[in-house]
């Protein structure tokens, strides 16, 4: 492995660790920081439109890192599934 290869996988390690489960919190759904915010809920601001300076100014306790985390759990969860794709005629 190159070092950037390697700096890569620290750095989004280092972020993975942002994002926490917690049985007593949303039945246990992914959050960030042991926070009352699930990934879920930040993926839907972004995907509605929202952005990260508009979602940090709502949560004074979130970080960019924190917003990043979120899309990258996301990216993570996402490369593993498996959609296919609807059969069409043309």
């Amino acid at each position: 492995m190159t070092r950037e290869v390697i700096t890569t996988v620290d750095r989004e390690a280092e972020l993975l660790v942002r994002i926490t489960t917690n049985p007593g919190i949303f039945g246990g759904k992914p959050i960030i920081r042991g926070h009352r915010l699930a990934v879920e809920h930040v993926l839907g601001m972004l995907a509605a439109g929202d952005t990260p300076e508009t979602i940090l100014k709502g949560y004074a306790w979130l970080e960019p890192e924190d917003i990043r985390a979120c899309l990258l759990y996301a990216r993570r969860v996402v490369g593993h599934e498996r959609v296919e794709p609807a059969l069409t005629d043309r």
